[in-house]
């Protein structure tokens, strides 16, 4: 028996997509993050939710259009402290916990995102 992707189990990029548009309507807001983003967030969201599709097991469109994902070197530039990166790992989880997803997804997205943070930070 063939096991399914995350990203099939979750119905494809529609729920990436989704967590995206949750976790930017937070940051929009957010004044300890604002500041790291463009004033336009389009990019940033189509950039994420592609990556996260990836990822987890769908079409390699962020890499065929981005190139391999780099995350620490595409987040160098800006100042990640422990503050930012609490900031970014709340609001993605409120994103994940009121997503429909079920609860194993949930824990394995959150495993992903607190660790993946963590190795963001670039400041004291």
């Amino acid at each position: 028996m063939a096991v399914s992707s995350l990203f099939d189990r979750v119905g494809g990029q529609r729920f990436f997509d989704q967590l995206v548009d949750r976790f930017y309507a937070a940051v929009e807001n957010d004044p300890v993050l604002r500041p790291l983003y463009p004033e336009d967030l389009t990019e940033p969201k189509e950039h994420l939710a592609l990556f996260l599709g990836q990822y987890w097991g769908g079409p390699t469109v962020y890499s065929d259009r981005r190139g391999h994902p780099r995350l620490r070197m595409r987040h160098a530039p800006f100042a990640i402290g422990l503050a930012e990166r609490n900031a970014w790992l709340r609001h993605m989880e409120a994103a994940v916990r009121s997503s429909d997803a079920d609860q194993q997804v949930q824990e394995e997205l959150l495993a992903y995102f607190e660790m993946a943070s963590r190795t963001l930070i670039n400041t004291r």
